[in-house]
């Protein structure tokens, strides 16, 4: 296992965004769910190989029209590379992007002979299966989350719950339904009053619960970090979640490498299993440090791999203070 951080982040105090709703949910999806039905349909029947093609021509569409998301994503690989970004490498971000998306295709309908899958951590996620217990594994927009997938068929037992906000678990029940109609996610809606009592009750039953945490509504608890040299915001929900419930939190990537390769990484991020309350709020700060550390090692380990397309380092004066 990796040790160490490429640069370490370094997070002010906790602070709440009031200036609205977040930028990336006023972004409009390209596609419909008629084209993704035929598009998984002839992947499923002539191939990953022969499919793979098209996607150049998707990502080509997405490059020429997305002119506000390419905006961020020079920014975001200026930070990366520390140079001024290429085309190139503005369309192999896009381009790994569809790939990662065309995969998942193969990933959800139980196709892993398709891919190489290296793994780092597993004896992490052996250890907490076996004791019974479920835990909290925090993932963010970086990499492949499908590729877990071969991770939980590796392991008997494993099971994840997915915990989302109710906007998200529509669109992601219905993308799944469109790719494997018999896929059933089970999916806990946040927002609601008896969400946590939901994600308890899993947690009790010995089920792991998969969430992804660099984005927020835009209206909720928030801790400036910086990664990659600038400065973001992250949302300290999730973590605070793990704490109240007192939960061991490992954190979980999926890393694309380029033709049928993948790494997963297991890390433990915090454990807050006997954290006591006055020393809740000290301990839910350093954990998100330590998140925005490792957002911030893996994408300059794998720069093409951040896809997050939007504006998630607001320059000074683009957004109220916290």
């Amino acid at each position: 296992m990796p040790r160490g951080f490429c640069v370490r982040a370094r997070v002010s105090t906790l602070a709440t965004k009031k200036e609205g709703a977040a930028e990336w949910r006023g972004h409009h999806e390209r596609g419909s769910r008629p084209l993704l039905r035929i598009m998984v349909y002839l992947s499923l029947r002539l191939g990953r190989r022969v499919t793979r093609g098209a996607l150049y021509a998707i990502a080509g569409y997405y490059f020429l029209l997305a002119r506000g998301a390419r905006r961020h994503i020079r920014r975001y690989l200026r930070l990366a590379l520390h140079r001024e970004p290429a085309a190139r490498d503005e369309f192999r971000l896009i381009l790994n992007f569809a790939r990662t998306i065309h995969d998942r295709v193969y990933l959800i309908n139980g196709r892993d002979d398709l891919f190489e899958v290296t793994l780092e951590g597993e004896d992490l996620m052996r250890r907490q299966l076996h004791s019974g217990h479920g835990a909290f594994l925090l993932g963010a927009h970086l990499g492949s989350f499908e590729i877990m997938r071969t991770v939980g068929r590796r392991q008997p037992g494993l099971r994840v719950s997915m915990a989302m906000y109710e906007e998200n678990a529509r669109k992601i029940s219905a993308a799944l339904a469109a790719i494997s109609p018999r896929e059933t996610p089970d999916i806990v809606a946040l927002g609601h009053i008896d969400a946590m009592l939901k994600l308890r009750d899993r947690l009790e039953r010995g089920i792991f619960v998969g969430m992804l945490a660099d984005r927020t509504l835009g209206q909720e608890p928030m801790q400036a970090v910086e990664i990659l040299g600038a400065r973001a915001h992250l949302p300290t929900g999730p973590l605070r979640a793990a704490a109240i419930l007192r939960r061991p939190v490992i954190f979980m990537v999926g890393l694309y490498r380029g033709g049928n390769r993948y790494h997963a990484v297991f890390e433990p991020l915090a454990d807050f299993s006997a954290t006591p309350v006055a020393e809740r709020e000290a301990a839910i700060r350093q954990a998100v440090e330590r998140y925005a550390g490792l957002i911030d090692r893996f994408c300059r380990s794998d720069p093409y791999n951040w896809f997050n397309f939007f504006d998630f380092w607001p320059l000074p004066g683009a957004a109220a203070e916290p």
